[in-house]
């Protein structure tokens, strides 16, 4: 975490920064002082919404997939990340006195363009540079924001831009909440505190504006957002995860986290839930779900290679989908190197989706 709060002494990190390493940061660690996520708890709205600093990190994750005039594809990410450098706030009186840390990732898929851009930004939670408060509902780092503009249904703007990308963007929950897990407790590993409170919005209705290079496009399609905290959130041995979110065209949502070892293998812990139509869940297991990987991809820049294409079965639901990236190349080469990207699903059923992809060498 020390890593994290010496990399928010710049506003923007430049991408040839030594990279963090997402096990490290949500793993063990000295978790004396924070809180810790060891049983399932009612959501409280909107406070929940809002900032946990006594966990120790916690993230707003918002992605989409949408389209323009003629049917042109744009896939987008806006997603905003708290840690906290140490327990405890600070003592002296100061306007810069914080130990608060905020990152911020905007990326933007431009599918007939053939082009990926990503951003990144970290600050200091103080003197008004990046914070989030609950009442009323608000997120923001410098002037990308994500504000609340009701709560039910739950309406969200979304605005970020960074050079010749932009987003602005109105999102509408069509679907209740969905409390992950175990009524939003999220097991992810065996020992007590290896858990995270977990809600998404799986399925809101999008509209606004997109800007790829500089141009302008009036858009319109469906976002999902995606609501964790906690503190040592990954058991030992964890190298990463896969983790799933996709709209189906029949009125279902699927997702699915894989955990994944160092060798490779799903950790028992990697959970999902099946949304249906009418808003009823199911969780998934680890068992209830097989996942195939049919190709991989190095990327050019980083030199790291993952999967390029999944089979993802649920057999007591009669699903067996196909899933592809719009794009091949959806790497984000920032601070906490990844890959997060619009995909395609095709099979059993249609529809679309994202997937991020952390920890591959």
């Amino acid at each position: 975490m020390a890593l994290l709060a010496a990399a928010a002494a710049c506003t923007r990190a430049p991408q040839d920064e030594p990279r963090l390493d997402i096990a490290a940061i949500l793993g063990g660690g000295d978790t004396a002082g924070y809180a810790r996520v060891e049983g399932p708890r009612p959501f409280v709205f909107p406070d929940d919404h809002g900032p946990h600093p006594q966990h120790r990190s916690e993230w707003w994750y918002c992605t989409g997939n949408l389209e323009g005039e003629g049917g042109r594809r744009f896939g987008y990410q806006l997603t905003f990340f708290r840690a906290s450098a140490a327990p405890g706030a600070p003592e002296r009186a100061s306007a810069w006195a914080t130990n608060q840390v905020y990152m911020a990732h905007l990326a933007l898929t431009d599918v007939a363009g053939r082009s990926f851009h990503h951003h990144e930004r970290l600050a200091r939670g103080a003197a008004g540079l990046a914070g989030a408060s609950a009442r009323p509902f608000a997120v923001w780092l410098e002037d990308w924001r994500l504000d609340a503009e009701a709560l039910e249904p739950l309406t969200l703007r979304l605005r970020a831009r960074e050079g010749g990308t932009a987003l602005d963007l109105r999102l509408v929950a069509t679907k209740p909440i969905v409390p992950q897990g175990e009524r939003g407790f999220s097991q992810k590993g065996p020992e007590p505190g290896n858990a995270s409170h977990y809600y998404s919005s799986t399925r809101m209705a999008s509209t606004g504006h997109v800007e790829a290079g500089g141009v302008r496009h009036a858009v319109r399609g469906a976002s999902w957002l995606d609501r964790e905290w906690g503190t040592s959130a990954l058991g030992e041995g964890i190298a990463g995860w896969d983790w799933f979110a996709l709209q189906l065209d029949d009125g279902r949502e699927l997702m699915f986290y894989r955990l994944r070892r160092a060798d490779g293998g799903m950790a028992p812990h990697s959970k999902g839930s099946l949304v249906a139509a009418d808003g009823s869940v199911r969780v998934l297991r680890a068992m209830d779900v097989g996942l195939e990987e049919l190709g991989r991809w190095s990327s050019p820049h980083s030199g790291a290679t993952y999967p390029g294409r999944w089979r993802v079965r649920v057999p007591d639901a009669g699903l067996e989908l196909e899933l592809e990236p719009v794009l091949a190349d959806q790497e984000l080469r920032v601070a906490l190197r990844y890959w997060e990207g619009a995909v395609d699903v095709r099979g059993t059923a249609a529809g679309r989706g994202y997937v991020e992809l952390t920890g591959y060498r």
